[in-house]
């Protein structure tokens, strides 16, 4: 009875590990005495106990790889890139990824090193960070057609990072922020320039209208003399003493407008009580002195010195008689 109970026992064991389950997205690999027998996918299935064994699960999802590679550009600097491969077992081909490959990330890993230390190299720093695609393209064509024997299907590779040496980075920071201040200086001397061309138009055209203004005033103040001058005409009273009796006047007006302003602190010479009566005695004299020279001048008879010598000859102004024709 004894005996019978632990054969009974023995039986259940091997029984109940005769089936076993398969998760989804997995694949299980089950041999025969050593020799390869089946592939076993999700779900309940069934071996031979002692006879069939599970020789290993195969991961069917995709699996990400993260490869760093340190390699130098063509300009001689030195850089860290990290790509990551992302990855799968193909489902139809999980005998080849079981059997013909043992350690697949070390074998992506060195398809990698290899791509990039021979892509990387034609490039100088700059383009490796424009042209970062076209080394993830090489890198994706290369693992696929060395990992498509396996059994493995490459589905992306990607490179996410770039670090160059810290010395380079501080030197590529110190020219990016030269390069804007020197963006930043043109702009704020063209601005500047700007703002002087506009100032010099501006004082340019203040000029124009100032000029205009004052001539416009000189012009009409010379229309309101002309038009005193004729009235005072018409008492009696001749050009000069008009014209002097307007400069008394004149003088008299700025004196007013000098004391109407309180700050001002402009002295007008001379300023004596007697400074008007003097002006004008002394305009008056002048126009009396120059209008007898004047006569005078007229009267003058010409004297002509001997045309033999070829000297000059003194002659009358107001004379236009011919030197040369004999006196009546």
């Amino acid at each position: 009875m004894p005996f019978i109970l632990i054969l009974l026992f023995f039986g259940l064991v091997l029984l109940f590990s005769s089936f076993f389950t398969v998760k989804q997205q997995t694949a299980v690999v089950i041999e025969r005495f050593g020799k390869f027998l089946s592939i076993r996918n999700s779900g309940l299935q069934l071996k031979l106990p002692v006879i069939d064994r599970i020789a290993g699960r195969v991961n069917l999802r995709i699996q990400q790889l993260d490869v760093i590679i340190e390699t130098q550009t063509k300009d001689n600097v030195f850089i860290k890139m990290k790509v990551s491969v992302q990855f799968k077992v193909i489902q139809e081909h999980v005998y080849e990824a079981f059997y013909k490959l043992e350690y697949p990330h070390d074998q992506i890993t060195a398809y990698v090193f290899d791509v990039v230390r021979a892509e990387v190299p034609k490039l100088i720093l700059d383009d490796v960070f424009v042209r970062k695609d076209d080394i993830a393209i090489a890198v994706k064509r290369e693992l696929n057609e060395a990992m498509m024997a396996y059994g493995y299907d490459i589905i992306n590779t990607l490179v996410t990072d770039i670090d160059p040496d810290i010395q380079v980075k501080n030197a590529m920071n110190r020219i990016n922020a030269a390069e804007r201040e020197k963006t930043a200086a043109m702009f704020e001397s063209d601005a500047q320039r700007i703002r002087i061309v506009a100032k010099a138009k501006a004082e340019a055209e203040s000029k124009k209208l100032q000029g205009q203004g004052i001539a416009d005033q000189r012009r009409e103040i010379a229309k309101g003399l002309v038009e005193s001058v004729e009235v005072l005409n018409k008492v009696g009273i001749n050009s000069q003493e008009a014209s002097a009796l307007i400069v008394i006047t004149q003088h008299y007006d700025t004196l007013q407008a000098i004391g109407a302003d309180t700050n001002s602190n402009l002295i007008l010479l001379p300023n004596s009580p007697q400074a008007a009566s003097d002006m004008l005695n002394n305009m008056v004299t002048s126009f009396t002195a120059s209008s007898i020279i004047g006569e005078e001048m007229k009267k003058q008879p010409k004297r002509v010195k001997d045309r033999g010598n070829k000297t000059s000859m003194d002659y009358n102004p107001s004379d236009t008689s011919n030197p040369g024709e004999p006196t009546k």
